[in-house]
């Protein structure tokens, strides 16, 4: 009896015994974090498929008809089998290769080595004003400029002719390729100014330390180019190149400004096509599908360009 009544006091003293608390369930955890994850990524999705996937998907269904405005007929792919065995889509195709391989080699080549050579250049912000400025134009001014270059009786040809060249005139915006060459010319104008200020950013990110050491250890001119400040600028380029892919992919105004797709449809790129098939001709499946088709070819050069740049990483962090 003296013995529990002990115990009975120890334990009024203690209190009563409190269970060890529960450990977190690791999967409630981890739902939780989801749940917060997807709250916050739920407008953008939404967005996206609101804005982008259902028109595609739209656009897709309406490719399946012979649809001129008035009247649609079901006619399921055969407006993708007429597009296919069309010459003219296969001239399309390859001006858009054009443009690709184009702006990939002029714009973004041109906009690296200004960005390196204005970098530390005294008067280096005097020229990288010059070419900025046309970036800063709209593609409608610039379309205006360079009708007033490359017309018949324009700039070039008078000048040409000024300085005793005129064997070397030409019919600038008539003829296919030549065309569609110096239209590119004119958009790398154009353009170069935008590679060369997301370039002159990597730039500014490069440690100066890497610099130094790698001239201490006798890197100079164009070794020091390639092998220090190329590798340390290959998260920009990605983002260059990116660009530059996306936007050559999808060019219109310039050439529908220029040339309108002449003569005939040699100039033509797939965005052209689709918008003269859509709005000139009122065929709104064919136009539908070229729209869908150049989806699909903007989708895949992105896929595949990002998953050799991230397969390039992988293999360099190994």
């Amino acid at each position: 009896m003296d013995v529990l009544t002990t115990a009975d006091q120890a334990a009024s003293r203690t209190g009563p015994h409190r269970p060890e608390p529960l450990a977190p369930d690791p999967r409630s955890a981890r739902f939780r974090a989801a749940a917060w994850v997807g709250a916050f990524l739920a407008p953008a999705v939404a967005l996206v498929l609101l804005l982008l996937v259902v028109p595609f998907l739209v656009t897709a269904w309406r490719s399946l008809f012979d649809d001129n405005g008035i009247t649609a007929r079901f006619v399921g792919l055969s407006n993708y089998t007429a597009l296919f065995t069309d010459p003219d889509f296969g001239r399309s195709l390859l001006n858009t290769v054009l443009w690709v391989a184009g702006t990939l080699v002029l714009p973004v080549l041109l906009g690296l080595l200004l960005a390196v050579l204005t970098h530390s250049m005294r008067w280096g912000a005097v020229a990288r004003t010059a070419v900025v400025i046309p970036y800063a134009l709209s593609g409608s001014a610039t379309a205006l400029l360079w009708t007033f270059l490359l017309r018949s009786d324009g700039a070039v040809n008078q000048t040409l002719g000024a300085v005793g060249l005129g064997g070397w005139q030409q019919e600038w915006l008539l003829h296919w390729p030549l065309n569609t060459l110096v239209m590119i010319v004119a958009t790398t104008w154009q353009a170069t100014g935008a590679s060369l200020i997301l370039f002159l950013i990597g730039l500014q990110t490069i440690p100066q330390d890497t610099i130094e050491a790698a001239r201490i250890d006798g890197a100079r001119g164009l070794q020091l180019f390639l092998r220090v400040i190329v590798p340390q600028l290959r998260p920009m380029t990605v983002v260059v190149v990116g660009m530059s892919i996306v936007n050559s992919l999808k060019t219109f105004d310039i050439v529908w400004l220029l040339t309108q797709g002449g003569p005939g449809t040699a100039s033509e790129t797939l965005a052209l096509t689709m918008y003269r098939q859509t709005f000139t001709l009122n065929r709104y499946g064919y136009g539908a599908a070229v729209s869908v088709v150049l989806t699909v070819v903007v989708i895949a050069a992105s896929w595949l360009y990002l998953r050799q740049q991230v397969r390039q990483r992988s293999g360099d962090a190994v």
